[in-house]
């Protein structure tokens, strides 16, 4: 009997080890370098400003690379302006009262047009746009989350807000 018990206490005791012990093994090269599950890169890049006096304006490059479903394309590049921004802000804000909206970079009224101005906005626009575009409720939850950084005809007309 004693015999028994030894070796039925045996497995047990083995798969308590198995279970209580990290198991590692190597990462395929896959696993290493391939396309993550979802991935969501967005930069903005390239400010451009137009126009001469009263009339100038930036505006930046908005480019997105990802494989999430709620994003129709998975690679895109759009030019958008400040002002088009604060509307799609404005927009999420009024769409979504369950999520809050980080603020955009502030306006700027002297030296505007200075490359260290442009550059902070640049700076401030991009990580506004990846916190928007990467939370989930905006992402299935938005009407213009996706046009506004992936379709080159975008228009605020569109959208009655």
């Amino acid at each position: 009997m004693s015999s028994t018990s030894e070796t039925s206490s045996q497995p047990r005791f083995q798969a308590f080890e198995t279970m209580a012990g990290p198991i590692t093994r190597e990462q395929t090269v896959e696993e290493r370098y391939g396309i993550p599950e979802n991935f969501l890169e967005i930069e903005v890049k390239n400010p451009q400003t137009h126009g001469f006096g009263r009339k100038m304006y930036t505006d930046y490059e908005i480019v997105c690379k990802t494989n999430i479903p709620a994003f129709k394309l998975k690679q895109s590049s759009v030019r958008r302006r400040y002002s088009d921004f604060e509307w799609f802000r404005d927009v999420l804000e009024h769409e979504s009262t369950r999520v809050n909206i980080p603020p955009l970079p502030g306006k700027v009224f002297t030296n505007r047009f200075a490359d260290e101005v442009i550059e902070q906005r640049r700076e401030g626009l991009e990580r506004f746009l990846q916190i928007v575009a990467g939370h989930p409720l905006l992402q299935t939850g938005s009407k213009v989350l996706a046009a506004f950084i992936q379709d080159p005809n975008f228009s605020r007309d569109t959208y009655n807000y």
